[in-house]
């Protein structure tokens, strides 16, 4: 009867808590959103999956020398996985439509003003005494803002481990959400007569100039701002890879094996920050509302700057493809070519979007830097 009664002491359901089984819940509903939803399946998987067995009691697995704790030892305190994932998805980005014109740059700068703003907020509503965050957390949580996670992840990792579980499900969250939070945004601000605007052709970008690019961006951003050289450097590799053409295998490898592989990884180690006690605290619904303000904001700067230019530009400008300027890559430049389509069904502004979809995740990548050296 002793060795019973030590038995049931030793299960998961004598031992489980009720704020275990809360996060239990909020990994399913993770998972449900990733396979039922399709809501950014290949990170909230398995950060879902991560939570799960992070939080069921007696299986010390996400702490000491459990596997999660070391993956996440391995690729989030050093900050690599992230690094792997932006050499990947550098691997994947064509430069072409920023290049044939440059000005989209300007729009994905505009949509980085969200972040800024965003640490301000958290930063008053500490004076407020609403939350306590510190210049490091407020700027782990603004970062949320460029709708891009891996660098939501590297920055929190530095900054603010301890958030690092509510800043990725929120990051990646809403980057799932952008097709329902960024539409009513843009109507909201253009006119309809706005969103007919049809754009002339792109263009055509030379392989020399795609060479180039990444070398010399990755040079002039990194002499200014050196913080952004490790996220903003993996980015420009990963893509000189891609467009030099003698390095195939080595591309195919980033594009697929390598940042599939990582992405498991990642996310696994995410999940394993969504321990109770660090997940169930005020600062989670913090995070989450100022994640959305942040990105809110991203977006209507981004269309804002795109109604400027259009006024000042001697071509036309859909300011629709501001929106894009935030780097969730390529839903939000989809997000803004549906928009165009449905006011004008000859409008078609996929490519032009791709312009300030590519230049917010350099913006991204430069306001981590940013925030990093003076909050860091």
């Amino acid at each position: 009867m002793s060795q019973l009664i030590e038995l049931w002491h030793s299960t998961g359901i004598y031992q489980i808590e009720l704020k275990q089984f809360i996060m239990i819940l909020v990994s399913l509903v993770l998972l449900y959103l990733a396979i039922a939803k399709k809501f950014e399946p290949l990170l909230l998987l398995p950060i879902g999956f991560g939570g799960m067995l992070a939080n069921i009691p007696g299986v010390e697995i996400a702490v000491g020398t459990g596997v999660l704790a070391q993956f996440y030892a391995m690729g989030l305190q050093t900050g690599i996985f992230p690094l792997l994932i932006f050499l990947g998805v550098g691997s994947m980005t064509d430069f072409g439509p920023l290049l044939a014109n440059p000005k989209t740059l300007l729009l994905g700068a505009a949509a980085q003003f969200g972040i800024f703003a965003t640490v301000l907020g958290a930063l008053l509503l500490s004076d407020l005494g609403l939350f306590d965050f510190s210049l490091q957390q407020a700027a782990a949580i603004g970062i949320i803002g460029g709708a891009d996670g891996p660098t939501a992840i590297y920055v929190a990792g530095i900054l603010a481990p301890e958030l690092l579980g509510a800043i990725a499900v929120s990051a990646y969250s809403y980057m799932a959400l952008v097709p329902l939070i960024q539409p009513p945004i843009m109507r909201a601000l253009t006119s309809e007569s706005e969103r007919k605007i049809e754009m002339k052709q792109l263009r055509p970008v030379s392989q020399r100039e795609k060479i180039l690019f990444p070398l010399v961006l990755l040079v002039l951003v990194a002499l200014v701002i050196p913080s952004a050289a490790p996220l903003l450097g993996m980015f420009c590799l990963g893509n000189l890879m891609r467009e030099c053409g003698v390095v195939d295998r080595l591309t195919k490898t980033a594009q697929n094996a390598l940042i599939n592989t990582v992405t498991i990884l990642l996310g696994l180690a995410v999940g394993s920050r969504l321990i109770a006690d660090e997940f169930l605290v005020p600062s989670t619904l913090g995070i989450l509302a100022l994640g959305i303000v942040a990105f809110s904001i991203g977006t209507a700067s981004g269309v804002l700057m795109g109604k400027l230019m259009n006024r000042l530009s001697a071509s036309k400008i859909n300011p629709l493809i501001g929106a894009a300027g935030v780097s969730a890559v390529p839903m939000a430049a989809r997000v803004a070519n549906k928009l165009g389509t449905e006011a004008n069904p000859h409008n078609f502004l996929l490519m032009h979007a791709m312009g300030p979809n590519v230049a917010g995740v350099i913006g991204s990548a430069v306001a981590a830097g940013i925030l990093i050296q003076i909050a860091g």
